[in-house]
């Protein structure tokens, strides 16, 4: 007895195809970001692929440019952002207290220089080269700070060319970087429990964890 057909859409926006069965997803397989697909001509490799990734965690970032599979350039990001004694973040204290002692002013001081640097940092990717697509690792809660900054991304919330990173990253990392870019440039595949059983042994696969890079917020 054969397998079960299934149906499958192409997600542009998170370079992904996801196949279900009577209404049902099964999985997700992650296309290599380094690849373009089209149904009818299937996966090319795209030429002179230019990637800006960028990771913010609590009080740390890190961004990255590569080129074909090579880093060209790096850079972690730390900001004086934690209250000492509760452990929370200027951004969240905010949200129930005022801003007038001034530890409090000088934390938020240092996280509007915090996301001006990393924003002058995408900046530079964009001039020196010719940005073929970026991924983000960024909590919502942080994307005001991101795309209000005085000094502005090069590029817009629902641009195209960005990709929110599907995979949770524990800390923003030159290492967590690339692995990072090891991952999005393979093939991954989630399988739901059904998805599973039906079609496991013939993929290499991770199972579903219910956390992507874009919902993570440590702040």
């Amino acid at each position: 007895m054969g397998r079960p057909e299934f149906s499958y859409e192409y997600q542009s926006k998170k370079h992904r195809i996801e196949f279900w069965k009577d209404q049902e997803s099964l999985g997700r397989i992650y296309l290599p970001i380094d690849q373009s697909f089209d149904i009818a001509t299937g996966i090319q490799t795209i030429d002179d692929f230019y990637f800006g990734m960028l990771v913010i965690k609590a009080g740390q970032a890190v961004s990255g440019c590569f080129h074909n599979g090579v880093l060209i350039d790096h850079k972690v990001f730390r900001a004086y952002m934690v209250r000492k004694k509760q452990g929370k973040s200027q951004i969240k204290h905010l949200k129930t207290k005022g801003k007038s002692r001034a530890g409090s002013r000088v934390r938020l001081e240092s996280t509007k220089l915090f996301f001006e640097e990393i924003n002058e940092r995408l900046n530079r990717y964009s001039t020196d080269f010719a940005m073929t697509r970026w991924g983000i690792s960024c909590g919502k809660t942080l994307w005001p700070y991101l795309f209000d900054s005085e000094v502005l991304p090069p590029f817009e919330k629902n641009d195209d060319s960005l990709y929110p990173l599907p995979f949770h990253v524990p800390q923003a990392s030159f290492e967590a970087l690339e692995d990072l870019y090891k991952k999005i440039t393979s093939f991954q595949v989630t399988l739901s429990p059904e998805g599973e059983q039906l079609y496991g042994d013939i993929f290499v696969f991770t199972k579903e964890s219910g956390s992507t890079g874009d919902d993570s917020d440590d702040w």
